[in-house]
């Protein structure tokens, strides 16, 4: 199989990186754009719709820039590699694959172009306090009124809730809270009436929210797909966010890595630099086969994303979550115990790679939960 890039690949991963590189050149820098009133300079949001990146998911014809699996991972790399702020994740990944999945052509039509030309943004809210990582358990309520529906409950740690202007949210139509049957997906204005938002930073950096619903109202045409199918579309959703995430963790590992080495080349002890003691290099190396199992896995992933197989496709995107969870712990505590009392300063870029990492391995569900995934994934491929 032919892992090589084509030139459009190669041109883009070129370009989002020099991108990245040059809003990300420091530590300080991306403490600053941290601290913008929505977690991000508008301006820098401005410099990747530009670049066409909020686009990536949309077709040519749709007007978007076309792309796939392989170039969401070469841009979630590089966002992972500079510790990008700006909600790609939420957006790029989550909120439009969400429109891309189930949007009807009129729900495209009116919401693309705003995607693209950078004057709108999307997040998913799909967790809820009591369902862990469970995407089947939903409190939250869509009650049928005339035409339309009406919604009421709340949603935690909503990525970038506050910067959006729709959020794709999942509201129980009927049956019970953890029925797998009666979940819609709704695009709800984050400014309609009842919708609030309060939001707060997260550890690695990140914004998030907590989302209440009292009595909102929105029309039959809000609904993505069947109102009460949508399930197996939040699965995709999530599965899509659990290949990128896999690659932003790549991209963060390798610069955990290149930093941690350089360290031990340039700290010393005993009259010589502490890279020389073999047992830190074996160390060293205990991180690199971390690293490369991470990058097969990302891989793995961006080929079975798009599998038209949902037990398969479900069992791969465990799989790799619970090697990419495994990795983000090893390699991250690596670096910390061979950095010493510095992989842990809010001063030192190292620390805020391991607390990236340290989120990701339980972004879109921890190793135990994917464990059961996995194995539920892989009876239904037996019974098969």
């Amino acid at each position: 199989m032919d892992f090589d890039l084509n030139e459009d690949q190669s041109l883009l991963r070129d370009s989002v990186e020099r991108l990245c590189a040059d809003l990300y050149p420091a530590l300080e820098a991306r403490q600053k754009h941290a601290g913008a009133p929505l977690g991000f300079p508008e301006a820098n949001w401005q410099t990747f719709v530009e670049l066409g990146i909020p686009g990536l998911p949309f077709t040519e014809e749709e007007g978007g820039f076309g792309g796939g699996p392989v170039e969401t991972m070469l841009v979630m790399e590089a966002v992972g590699r500079n510790l990008v702020v700006e909600p790609l994740l939420a957006s790029v990944v989550l909120g439009s694959t969400a429109l891309r999945l189930g949007g009807s052509a009129a729900q495209k039509e009116r919401y693309i172009p705003g995607l693209v030309e950078g004057t709108l943004r999307l997040t998913l809210a799909h967790t809820e306090r009591q369902s862990r990582y469970d995407l089947f358990d939903v409190a939250t309520t869509a009650r049928r009124s005339g035409d339309g529906f009406v919604l009421n409950g709340a949603k935690s740690v909503v990525p970038n809730a506050d910067s959006a202007g729709l959020i794709v949210v999942s509201a129980r139509v009927s049956g019970e809270r953890r029925d797998r049957s009666g979940i819609g997906l709704f695009l709800v204005p984050a400014d309609a009436a009842g919708v609030s938002v309060t939001a707060y930073p997260a550890q690695d950096g990140g914004r998030a929210a907590e989302v209440s619903f009292s009595d909102v109202s929105v029309p039959a045409d809000a609904v993505l797909g069947d109102p009460e199918g949508g399930l197996p579309l939040l699965e995709r959703v999530v599965e899509h966010g659990i290949a990128a995430l896999a690659a932003e963790a790549v991209g963060s590992m390798e610069t955990l890595h290149r930093l941690t080495v350089e360290y031990l080349k340039t700290r010393t002890q005993f009259g010589t630099s502490i890279g020389a003691f073999q047992a830190l290099q074996h160390r060293a190396v205990d991180m690199l086969i971390e690293l490369e199992q991470a990058r097969s896995m990302a891989l793995y992933a961006a080929m079975m994303v798009e599998s038209d197989d949902p037990a398969a496709r479900a069992a791969a995107l465990a799989a790799v979550k619970i090697r990419i969870n495994t990795a983000c712990r090893a390699l991250g505590q690596e670096a910390v115990q061979l950095h010493g009392g510095i992989g842990m300063t809010m001063e030192y870029l190292g620390a805020h790679h391991f607390k990236r990492l340290a989120m990701i391995a339980t972004q879109l569900g921890d190793t135990p939960h994917h464990m059961r995934t996995l194995t539920d994934a892989e009876d239904g491929l037996l019974a098969a």
